[in-house]
């Protein structure tokens, strides 16, 4: 088994101010509403929703930007996944 990847432990300490609570900021836009899944981006805090939705927003947010680390947005889950590293974290 690897160690866990740097971009986890790093992630791991911080809190990003998410700007929506509402939903996936890119499906809010485009003024759809459905979504599977929430991820937010531990890098910048945008809400995206999963690859099980219909647009993947979580994963274009990280193809367009590069940051690496999602963790769930939903209520009672901590996980994280790397994109970068292909890792998940159970926090």
């Amino acid at each position: 088994m690897t160690d866990r990847c740097a971009h986890l432990a790093e992630a791991a300490t911080q809190e990003p101010s998410p700007s929506t609570e509402d939903g996936c900021e890119d499906c809010l836009a485009a003024g759809e509403d459905l979504w599977a899944h929430l991820r937010i981006c531990t890098t910048c805090g945008h809400v995206g929703c999963c690859d099980s939705s219909p647009k993947r927003h979580a994963t274009a947010h990280h193809e367009q930007t590069r940051h690496p680390v999602v963790r769930s947005f939903e209520p009672g889950e901590t996980w994280m996944w790397c994109y970068a590293d292909e890792q998940l974290s159970l926090t």
